[in-house]
């Protein structure tokens, strides 16, 4: 079905609206003819002015009564005269009244209008309008939306970013969409996030390959047909391993070799900046910590030293440098294409752990990342914990910035580490922060 004819058996509400402001100008218009039917066709009451028609009879010969008839005349003409005035006056209001409803016509009109447009440039595309809404329900259908119609979510930042989101939104309906992941990631990133849905369908990969069964996924390299990512450089997964050994700059340079660094990552606490996971594990009752969120969880090695041990770990990851989200999901492991900016699509007092490393840091807006430890405050259950894992910062933000912040959302702070960053040498004053926080339980 075509993008054009998709819901058009479904009248929009502002249609309804302008009909009837159609009818009430019809009405006002036969209402105004017939005050001047009235006016001009004998007795009536319009508006409560009485019309009559009289003749008077001319008495020729007696002077008084003649005198008498045309006082009286005299005094209904004036009487008459008064109400003419007052019906002038009227139908004045009448006419101010038409035009006042031919104006709120033409803004109806024009309010249903912006009701698709709202803040956009330009008129926006058919399937742009469709994937942004609204759409009526169901006739009968009444949930508890205070609604009758639905709108699909869509980021409030896409309507800067007309151009960019019309192309993103440019495919045959039902055929398959460009390869376009670096493109929608740049979106989300502006804050078009999250993006509208859409009516097409990913390409698959050639010779598809079945992923590693589990528990062996793990610390498997996936096959290169899992790559759904369209990389600048590397066209494999021994292009992304060795990259470690290249010069270049990379969000996570060995992030994808399983069996160098990632094999030791929370194993062991190497300093007092480095936890371990069954440390943190240990402070807890044993079978307590079993579902949990790994914010910007490059390769998902933490989720998979966490899935050794029974718990459930939820990794949100961007795809720079790389096919991150597709090499996560290739383990065996709940891979997110989240940024840090969005709210967590997690209920209330749900997780048992929230872990971040590196990526919560001092290069986020103080603002925003205040708006980002609330939200993880909401979705940790009483007894939670939150693990801080490699909090970058300058050494005088730690304690101007940062620790208020901490303070005022409330942790209670059961471990708390900080240390200088030595590998840009001591000039420089940037240090880390490790800590693991407690939500309260009352």
């Amino acid at each position: 079905m075509g993008s054009k004819d998709y819901d058009s058996s479904r009248k929009p509400s502002h249609q309804h609206a302008a009909t009837r402001s159609k009818i009430k100008i019809l009405l006002l218009l036969v209402l105004t003819n017939a005050l001047s039917i009235f006016l001009f066709s004998g007795s009536g009451s319009v508006f409560g002015v009485k019309f009559w028609r009289y003749t008077p009879s001319v008495h020729v010969w007696d002077s008084e009564k003649l005198m008498l008839e045309l006082n009286t005349t005299r005094a209904r003409l004036s009487d008459s005269q008064s109400q003419l005035s007052a019906l002038r006056n009227q139908l004045s209001t009448a006419n101010s009244l038409l035009e006042t409803l031919i104006a709120d016509a033409k803004s109806s009109d024009q309010g249903s209008n912006n009701k698709q447009t709202g803040m956009w440039a330009r008129e926006p595309s058919e399937e742009l309008k469709l994937a942004m809404g609204p759409h009526k329900l169901p006739l009968g259908f009444t949930p508890n939306l205070g609604s009758d119609e639905l709108f699909p979510t869509l980021g409030q930042a896409c309507h800067k970013f007309q151009d960019e989101l019309e192309k993103y939104l440019d495919y045959p309906v039902g055929g398959e969409c460009f390869s376009d992941d670096i493109f929608a990631q740049r979106l989300m990133l502006k804050g078009c996030e999250p993006l509208p849905r859409r009516r097409c369908k990913p390409p698959t990969p050639a010779g598809y390959v079945e992923p590693h069964p589990y528990p062996e996924s793990l610390w498997s390299i996936p096959p290169d047909t899992s790559i759904t990512w369209d990389p600048y450089t590397c066209k494999n997964y021994a292009c992304l391993v060795d990259r470690g050994n290249h010069p270049g700059s990379y969000d996570c340079k060995d992030c994808f070799n399983l069996f160098g660094r990632e094999k030791d990552r929370w194993m062991r606490e190497t300093s007092e900046l480095d936890y371990s996971i069954d440390a943190v594990l240990a402070l807890k009752p044993k079978g307590t910590i079993r579902i949990g969120l790994d914010i910007g969880g490059g390769s998902g090695t933490f989720a998979a030293r966490m899935s050794e041990r029974n718990i459930t770990i939820v990794t949100t990851s961007m795809n720079f440098d790389g096919p991150f989200n597709s090499f996560i999901a290739a383990r065996g492991l709940i891979s997110m294409h989240l940024s840090v900016a969005h709210r967590l699509p997690f209920f209330d007092n749900t997780l048992d752990i929230v872990h971040s490393m590196h990526v919560l840091s001092n290069w986020i807006p103080d603002v925003m990342l205040e708006f980002a430890l609330y939200d993880i405050y909401r979705v940790l259950r009483p007894g939670g914990l939150f693990w801080l894992d490699h909090f970058f910062c300058i050494g005088t933000q730690l304690n101007s910035t940062y620790v208020p912040i901490f303070d005022r959302i409330g942790f209670k702070q059961l471990r708390w580490n900080a240390g200088r960053k030595l590998d840009r040498g001591f000039e420089m004053n940037e240090w880390y922060l490790s800590a693991l926080l407690e939500k309260p339980m009352n």
